[in-house]
């Protein structure tokens, strides 16, 4: 890419970026942006004017050093200094003087863009730190579109249903032995915990060809999975008793009807669909039941990444191109998981499906660096999460945006978060002999 092609694909989508912000917090009354709608969530409100104040840190002060707009509000939107559950007592902006906010930065940041280098310093190569903060924004605005989840009231969103089930799909794959090449260090926007690129060899597996289905997993609520302490481990069990789980987050069953609530219409839930809004440890207990287990983080990316006929690492399962509507269900185009089965043309070079977009996926692995790790620009993006407190997904969902989503793309949570639009794919070791 030239200079110019990086400024107008960054402009691009930080103008697309800044469009869904204002359409997610435009959409419902001031009481809704200042109301904490869950204690896991902020207030909307705070989300709008801190994708403005990390924009101002790391675009204006850090590439243009120009001097803090309002210097007063740093500490109000530093996501370390106050965690969720107090921000909604913090003097917040309001939602007039947000917008405002957000507004100004925006405008000083369009003419920074314009003259600011894109090459030298590793904070301005490949154009990195507008796109840090594209991605940034569009992570809050999955956020946000999570908020729209756990809020009460009329529904205030829509989009037309996604694409269909196409063709038939094997029940799982083989991926044979080997080494493959994991992360990246060639992406110019990937983010620190993404680098370096490695080897690493995996042991033979077989992992579904589609993610599990609400089907596929009311037959493990039907057979007792939620009563069976012997499906559970020890930290599930206790969660799954300490919070009351009976199934994944927003159904209830109705006669012999289950239902589910999503942005505010009530549905029957479509035994089709991912399932989606399960935790970590639900994840696990399905796999046992279903005498599996979760994917490895290496399994799921060489499953995504690997094209053993090349012998190299893609970028998405499908190649190198950039994520199109027929490759997978992404960027909030609809307002659901699309049916197991879909984007055939998304499909990995081991046949693998809906690898990207519909679900984050769950794998058993913790968040942890990679061999040669190195923190880039701060710390409080990733290094302070590694540890055996957070499990990786992968993959993204269908509010991901494409610009935080690719083969090599980490996100990580807590095992007992399911307010996020979490599913799963389970794998098995290869019998010996498979693979090798």
């Amino acid at each position: 890419m030239t200079g110019e092609d990086i400024r107008s694909r960054a402009y691009d989508l930080l103008t697309a970026a800044r469009e869904r912000s204002l359409a997610l917090t435009g959409c419902v009354g001031e009481d809704d942006l200042i109301k904490q709608h869950s204690r896991l969530m902020s207030p909307l409100v705070w989300d709008l004017a801190h994708v403005g104040s990390q924009e101002e840190l790391w675009l204006l002060r850090a590439v243009g050093g120009q001097e803090p707009m309002r210097p007063e509000i740093d500490s109000l939107y530093d996501a370390f200094e106050h965690p969720r559950a107090e921000r909604p007592r913090l003097p917040l902006l309001s939602p007039e003087e947000s917008r405002r906010y957000i507004a100004t930065v925006r405008e000083r940041v369009v003419g920074l863009l314009e003259r600011s280098p894109i090459e030298g310093d590793p904070l301005v190569e490949n154009g990195f730190a507008f796109g840090m903060i594209v991605q940034h924004e569009q992570q809050h605005d999955e956020t946000m579109l999570a908020t729209h989840q756990l809020r009460e009231g009329v529904p205030v969103l829509s989009a037309p249903p996604p694409a269909a089930s196409s063709g038939w799909w094997p029940k799982e794959v083989l991926v044979p032995a080997g080494a493959f090449t994991m992360g990246t260090s060639t992406e110019p926007w990937a983010l620190d915990n993404e680098r370096p690129a490695h080897q690493v060899h995996v042991p033979a597996y077989w992992i579904d060809t589609v993610p599990v289905s609400n089907a596929d997993y009311l037959a493990f609520m039907e057979a007792g999975g939620y009563e069976r302490r012997e499906l559970w481990s020890a930290g599930g069990w206790a969660h799954r008793q300490d919070a009351g789980l009976t199934g994944p987050r927003f159904w209830w069953r109705e006669g012999g009807t289950w239902l589910r609530r999503r942005f505010g219409h009530v549905e029957p839930v479509p035994p089709d669909e991912p399932v989606v809004h399960v935790c970590w440890y639900e994840a696990e207990a399905y796999a046992s039941w279903a005498g599996r287990r979760l994917p490895t983080e290496a399994e799921w990316e060489k499953a995504a990444r690997h094209d053993p006929a090349a012998g190299r690492s893609r970028r998405y399962p499908w190649g190198d191109e950039e994520p199109g509507a027929a490759h997978a269900n992404l960027g909030q185009r609809h307002l659901q998981a699309a049916p197991v089965g879909a984007y055939p043309a998304g499909a990995s070079a081991y046949g693998v499906r809906q690898l990207i977009g519909d679900v984050w996926e769950w794998t058993s692995s913790d968040f942890r660096g990679y061999p040669g790790f190195a923190a880039f620009p701060y710390r409080e993006y990733s290094e302070v999460f590694f540890g055996d407190e957070y499990k990786v997904l992968r993959g993204g969902s269908f509010a991901t945006d494409p610009v935080a989503c690719r083969g090599t793309f980490r996100n990580w949570d807590y095992p007992i978060r399911r307010q996020i639009f979490s599913g799963f794919r389970t794998a098995r070791d290869a019998a010996p002999g498979e693979g090798v």
